[in-house]
């Protein structure tokens, strides 16, 4: 499977964006398929996941109320609708998919397929 993620932009904070990762040459189905965002100077963090078989949703503290994953199964395509942004979401973001187990979903050792990114970029 190969990702394809866009949406990305310059927002200002108590904005939205809504952030699409496609897949090619093959399908989400027995995947989980991740967003993980990167700040200059930090480490790649997990933001959201959904495993896309179940269904099962996962998010990061931090998005928590404010992010929503889903996944649109026509278009075998997973979105990442963030509300409320803050400066501090500001980062690229990755979608990622793997065969991952749920105590590792957090991980991004645990995820082997990688799209391109997409800057977020929040104002205040």
């Amino acid at each position: 499977v190969q990702l394809q993620a866009s949406g990305g932009g310059l927002v200002q904070a108590g904005d939205s964006l809504r952030l699409s990762c496609a897949a090619s040459r093959s399908t989400f189905s027995s995947y989980t398929v991740g967003w993980f965002r990167q700040a200059p100077g930090k480490e790649r963090e997990f933001v959201a996941a959904v495993r896309w078989s179940a269904g099962n949703t996962y998010y990061a503290d931090s998005v928590k109320g404010r992010f929503t994953i889903s996944r649109d199964s026509a278009k075998n395509t997973i979105y990442l609708q963030m509300n409320s942004l803050k400066p501090e979401d500001t980062a690229v973001y990755y979608c990622a998919a793997g065969q991952v187990i749920v105590t590792t979903i957090r991980w991004p050792s645990a995820y082997h397929k990688w799209g391109r990114g997409t800057q977020v970029t929040v104002s205040s």
